[in-house]
Parts: C-alpha cells; sequence; structure tokens
C-alpha cells in the first residue's frame, strides 16, 4: 500500500511539473496547488464503491498516466455517457408509444361504461316497484315464521299433555320415575309463568300459574298418599327406608306440611313399635301372648344394677339402630331436604315462626328429633322401671353406681342424640333421684351412727362405723374411676361425693376422742385419719382431699410431739429448771440470781441429776410405750424421736446456763472477791450436774 501511494504521489508530482502554469501564477502558489491535490488524493477512501469502480474501469481500460492518454480518456468517457443517454432516449420513445395505446383503450372502456350505466338506472326504474313490494311481503313472511315459532316453543314449554296429566294425578299410575319428571316440569312451568307475569298482558300467566298450582297440589297429594301407603308396608321392625321413599320425601319437604305429617305418623309408628319391644325384651311375652326365646331383662330384676344395665344397654342399642336406619335419609340427602323446605316456606309462608327466617335446616338436628320422638315411649317406660328401683333400695353404694351408671350412658346417649333431647332429660333426673336416695340413705347412716356410736375401741384403732364406710368409699371410687367424667373435672365433681361419704363419719371419730385424755384422744384421730389417707390415696381424684387430711394429720402429730416433749422434761427433772431459768436472760446479773434459785441449790440440783441418770437408760422405751398405740410405728418414731431432739435443745439450754454461771464465778475468785468478803467459794455447778449434751444425744439417739 505504500509503495502505490508513493507511485502515485511521484506520478502526481510528474504531473504536477507538466502542468502549464496560469498567467501571473507563481511557483509558489503552484507549489500550494499541489500540495492540496496530494491532501485530496490522500484523504480519498477507497473503500468507496464509485472510487473502486472507477479504478476498475482503469485498471480494463490499462491507461497509462500520459497527456494523451489522458485527454483519450475524457473523450472515451464522454462518447460512453452519449450512447448511453442516446439509448435511453430510444427505450423511452417505446414507452410513450405504449402509453398512447393504453390511453386509446381506457377511454374505450370508459365509453361501454357509461353505456351500462344507462342501462342500469333504466333497468332500476323499471324493477324498484316490484323489489319494494317483495321485500314487504318477505318482511311479513318472517314475522309470521317468528310467531309460529314462538307459539311451538311456548306450547312445548308451558303446556301438559294430557297423558303427563293422568300420570302426575291419577293414583292408578305408580310413583316412579315417570312421575318425578312430570313433575320437575311442571314445578319449572310454575316457575317461568312469573317471567309472563312481568309483560303487559298478565292474564296468559296468572292462567298458567293457576292451572301449573292446581297441578302441583294434585301431585303432592299424590305423593303425601303413596308415603303414607308405604309406611303402612314397612318393616318397621328393622326400618330400612328405600330409595324410592327416601327420594319421595326429598321432593315431598317442598310441602312442609306434608312432609312434617309423613315424619309423624312414621315417629309414631315406630314409638309404639318400640315400646311393644322393650316390653317385650322386659318380659319375654309379646301382647299377643307369644313367648321370647330369650331370657327377659327382668329376669335379673334381682340384681338391681344389671337390671338397670340391661335396660339402658337395650336403649342404647335400638337408639344406635334408629338412628342408622335415619341417617342416610338425613344426612347425606339433608341438603337436598333443606333446600325442598326453603322452597316450601316460600310458598307456604304462613308456617315460619316469628323471628324465624326460615333458611336453615340441619339434617343432623332433624335426626336427632325424629329418633328422640321414636323413643319417647321407651323412655317413659325406662323412667318408670329405673324409678321404681331407686326408691326400693337404701344401700347408698347402691344408688351410687346406678347414679354413676347412667351417667355414662348420658354422656354416650349426648354423642348420639345432642343436647336437647327428651331421653337425655330422662337420664338426668334419674341420675339426679339416685344421687339424691344416695345422699338420703349416707344422712340415714350418719344418723344410725349417731345413735348407736358407744365410744372409741380400747387399742384405739378405727371404729366399726368408719371401717363400714371405708369400705363403702372404695365402692364409690371404684364406681367413679370407670365413669366418663372428663379429666379436667373429675376432682371437682367428686368431691361433693367424697365430702358426703367420708366427713360425716370422720367428724364423728372426733367426736369420741374428746372422751379420751391425751394423747389417746391424738392418737385415735391419727389412726382414723391414716386409715382414710390409704382408702382414697390410690385415685388421682382425691389428691386435694388426701393434702387436706395430711394436713389435719400433721396438726395432730405436732400435739403428739409436745405431749412426748413434755413427758421427758416431767420424767427427766429438767422441767423445773426450764421453768426456773426461763425468765432470766443471759446477762451477769441474772446469771448470777441462778445461784439464789431454789431449784439450784446443790441438794436440788444433785436431786435432780440424780433423777436424770435413772431417766436416761430407758427413756426412749418409756416415751415408745405411749405411742404404741399409734397403728404407725414409722410416725411414733418420728414423733418420738422430734421430741428427743427438742430435749436435747433444752438440755443444751440449761447445760449452757450453768456453764456460763461456773465461769463468772471463776472470774470473781481470781480478782479475790472471796478473800475480801471471807467466804468459801461455791461448788462449781457442773461438778453437781455432770451430764452433758454429748451424752443425753447418745442415750437418747
Amino acid at each position: 500500500m505504500n509503495g502505490s501511494t508513493y507511485s502515485t504521489v511521484t506520478q502526481t508530482d510528474s504531473l504536477d511539473e507538466n502542468l502549464p502554469v496560469p498567467n501571473g501564477a507563481t511557483p509558489g502558489s503552484r507549489s500550494n496547488a499541489l500540495s492540496l491535490k496530494i491532501t485530496n488524493v490522500l484523504s480519498t477512501s477507497y473503500a468507496d464503491l464509485e472510487i473502486r469502480d472507477a479504478l476498475r474501469t482503469l485498471d480494463e481500460r490499462a491507461v497509462q498516466n500520459t497527456p494523451e492518454s489522458r485527454r483519450r480518456l475524457r473523450l472515451g468517457l464522454q462518447k460512453d455517457v452519449i450512447e448511453c443517454n442516446g439509448n435511453i432516449v430510444k427505450d423511452f420513445g417505446g414507452v410513450a408509444e405504449q402509453l398512447k395505446r393504453i390511453g386509446s383503450s381506457i377511454a374505450s372502456l370508459n365509453r361501454c361504461c357509461e353505456d351500462m350505466r344507462r342501462h342500469l338506472i333504466l333497468a332500476k326504474q323499471e324493477t324498484a316497484p316490484l323489489l319494494q313490494e317483495a321485500s314487504v311481503l318477505l318482511s311479513q313472511k318472517e314475522q309470521i315464521e317468528s310467531k309460529q315459532q314462538m307459539l311451538n316453543a311456548f306450547n312445548k314449554h308451558f303446556s301438559i299433555s294430557e297423558e303427563d296429566l293422568l300420570i302426575l294425578s291419577d293414583n292408578i299410575h305408580p310413583v316412579n320415575d315417570d312421575f318425578f319428571t312430570v313433575l320437575v316440569t311442571v314445578e319449572k312451568i310454575h316457575t317461568d309463568c312469573q317471567v309472563l307475569l312481568g309483560t303487559e298482558n298478565q292474564q296468559l300467566g296468572l292462567e298458567l300459574m293457576e292451572q301449573s298450582s292446581k297441578m302441583l297440589n294434585s301431585a303432592f297429594q299424590k305423593l303425601y298418599r303413596w308415603i303414607q301407603k308405604e309406611f303402612t308396608t314397612l318393616n318397621l321392625e328393622s326400618p330400612q327406608i328405600t330409595s324410592p321413599i327416601r327420594r319421595a320425601l326429598r321432593v315431598l319437604a317442598e310441602r312442609p306440611t306434608l312432609f312434617q305429617s309423613c315424619l309423624d305418623y312414621f315417629a309414631e309408628a315406630r314409638e309404639n313399635i318400640l315400646s311393644d319391644t322393650f316390653y317385650v325384651a322386659l318380659t319375654g311375652s309379646a301382647s299377643d301372648g307369644e313367648r321370647e326365646s330369650t331370657k327377659p331383662i327382668e329376669f335379673h330384676a334381682h340384681d338391681p344394677l344389671r337390671y338397670i344395665g340391661d335396660m339402658l344397654a337395650w336403649t342404647h342399642s335400638s337408639t344406635v339402630s334408629e338412628r342408622e336406619a335415619l341417617e342416610v335419609l338425613f344426612t347425606s340427602e339433608g341438603s337436598d331436604i333443606a333446600k325442598g323446605i326453603q322452597l316450601g316456606m316460600a310458598s307456604e309462608p304462613w308456617l315460619r315462626s316469628e323471628g324465624d327466617t326460615g333458611n336453615t335446616f340441619n339434617g343432623r338436628t332433624a335426626l336427632e328429633q325424629l329418633v328422640n320422638r321414636d323413643l319417647a315411649g321407651v323412655a317413659r317406660v325406662l323412667r318408670q322401671r329405673v324409678e321404681q328401683v331407686i326408691q326400693s333400695h337404701d344401700d347408698l353404694v347402691l344408688a351410687y353406681k346406678i347414679a354413676n351408671l347412667i351417667n355414662f350412658y348420658r354422656v354416650t346417649f349426648a354423642k348420639l342424640l345432642g343436647a336437647d333431647s327428651a331421653l337425655l332429660d330422662t337420664l338426668s333426673d334419674l341420675e339426679k333421684s339416685a344421687l339424691s336416695q344416695f345422699r338420703a340413705n349416707t344422712k340415714d347412716q350418719v344418723v344410725s351412727m349417731q345413735t348407736h356410736s358407744i365410744g372409741a375401741p380400747p387399742g384405739l384403732g378405727i371404729p366399726d362405723f368408719l371401717d363400714e364406710a371405708l369400705n363403702r368409699l372404695k365402692d364409690l371410687m371404684k364406681s367413679y374411676d370407670s365413669s366418663l367424667t372428663p379429666a379436667s373435672s373429675r376432682e371437682a365433681e367428686f368431691q361433693p361425693i367424697l365430702s358426703e361419704a367420708l366427713d360425716p363419719f370422720l367428724e364423728g371419730c372426733d367426736t369420741l376422742a374428746k372422751d379420751l385424755t391425751e394423747p389417746a384422744n391424738t392418737i385415735f384421730v391419727i389412726n382414723c385419719l391414716q386409715s382414710a389417707v390409704t382408702t382414697i390415696t390410690d385415685y388421682d381424684f382425691t389428691r386435694e382431699a388426701v393434702a387436706e387430711i395430711e394436713d389435719t394429720i400433721g396438726e395432730h402429730v405436732s400435739k403428739l410431739v409436745e405431749y412426748q416433749h413434755a413427758f421427758f422434761l416431767h420424767t427427766s427433772g429438767l422441767h423445773p429448771l426450764i421453768v426456773a431459768l426461763a425468765p432470766l436472760s443471759d446477762s451477769d446479773d441474772d446469771l448470777m440470781k441462778i445461784l439464789e434459785l431454789d431449784s439450784f441449790t446443790p441438794q436440788a440440783l444433785t436431786n435432780t441429776s440424780q433423777v436424770l441418770d435413772d431417766f436416761l437408760p430407758s427413756a426412749v422405751m418409756d416415751a415408745m410405750e405411749n405411742m404404741k398405740r399409734l397403728r404407725s410405728s414409722r410416725m411414733a418414731e418420728e414423733v418420738t424421736g422430734e421430741a428427743a431432739k427438742r430435749f436435747c435443745e433444752d438440755f443444751e439450754f440449761v447445760e449452757g446456763r450453768l456453764v456460763a454461771v461456773d465461769q463468772l464465778v471463776a472470774e470473781k475468785e481470781d480478782i479475790g472477791d472471796e478473800a475480801e468478803n471471807g467466804h468459801a467459794a461455791p461448788t462449781p455447778l457442773r461438778r453437781l450436774f455432770p451430764r452433758t449434751s454429748g451424752e443425753i444425744r447418745v442415750l437418747l439417739s
């Protein structure tokens, strides 16, 4: 590239040298022009297509860079341009000739179109009346066809054939799928008639609505009679409502009065059947004299608990069977019945009670209500029989077991029948009656205890009435433990029973203890309370009562400790010393006063020391002898040990005072008080009373 550029520049310089210098031009101006040309050549981009084409043309012509060649090149190029322009002018001449021919053709076409336009205008003027008449006729035809279609559609939608009318109302025809199909059609007609009432001519809508209402009433009456007939042929011993009956009841729900009437009929029939069946189960014989192969429930009337349990078990089994037989209708199809009742309330608004919107139906609630009505007769017989059993027995344990059994079934029936149930009310009343009998029998036992109690037993054991009460309480707690009472309220609900069955008898023990001396009265009460704790401590619903009784036992144990402590003090002879030292402080004046006390004279202190020595060898055995009638040997040891501990503390107190007096006397001897006063030194108290607290603890341990 650099070589070509250099040659080009060299050639350009040679051209500039040969160029003639214009007049008046100086060599300096020629040099400037040459520089401009060189700059122009060097700034030219050889990527430009025109430059490249020009260079390619120069290469094709093999032009030499001479003045002659350049002149010939310019002339040749001008000649080529002239020839090219001539060819173009020639071609445009042919184009002009073609345009002239096209113009003549267009003019001919315009003349033809103008002729055709004139012919069309004339034809339109001649056919306009005919077209107008045809248009009117076509419009009338369309209106007639539209009215015909509307009439056909109206007749098809709002009319019922005679055959369908007979299916809907005639009792000869069965209640089958055809009946329900026609019924749905009539209901749709009745609903759609409301649209006709919104038009200007309401007469047609009123007539059709009246006709459809009559047809619907006839259909529902036929359906009602058919359901009544089916109920009469239904196996009421095992009432399995078939699919056709369930469908009929769903449809009949649109007439709440008829629907409720059918349910009332069914409930009345089931009540009679269940009452008769219950009577047969009780007695073993039906009203017609036939005997059952199984043993009647009354066969176990001698066992009241089993007798009542069998009656309740039979009632529960019948309730479950009754619910299962009716559950399909009211649960799986309850939504359809609810919709039907809502429609029925719209057609029979007078059935609504005040404040009832009539737009709620609970299938489960309806099922529970129907089962309750079916069991009404059984509930009456059950109440009579159970109350008779409760009133004829005075055993309070039996009365409570009956109440607990009834409570078990009451909780079970609540899950089957809901909270609002006549049978649940019956069971609640029976449970209250049994509990009332239990309380009355308990009061009788308390009165009998108060009347016949003669005193505490010689061995200070529990009296017979408390032993019997605890045995009864065991049975009560065992029965209550098997109940279905929630764990969160078990203790709270059993607390009244525990109070009635135990507290009066513990109070009776307190009354007997008042006639005893100390410590027999305290030991007797503790023995009674411990027996009560042992009886009730195995159950989690008596924890609070156990804690209260144990607190009471603790109070009485404190009394025994006080008694044993007093026994140690009096028997050991230490009591006079404690009493004498009690009002004195540990000051020097009070300590010196001890020497002047009667109990601390040498002779008295020597006697007390002798008594103490005689007491110590058998002190613990003598103290345990006081507690021998306490039923808990461990408690007796604890009471005696605590009393011995207190006695040792008292002895340490006396010992400390004696040592302090001797030290104080010894200090005064060192000063020489004795020599000045002319008195002999007193005998040290510790010499007269030599026992130490360490020896006492060893001997009493």
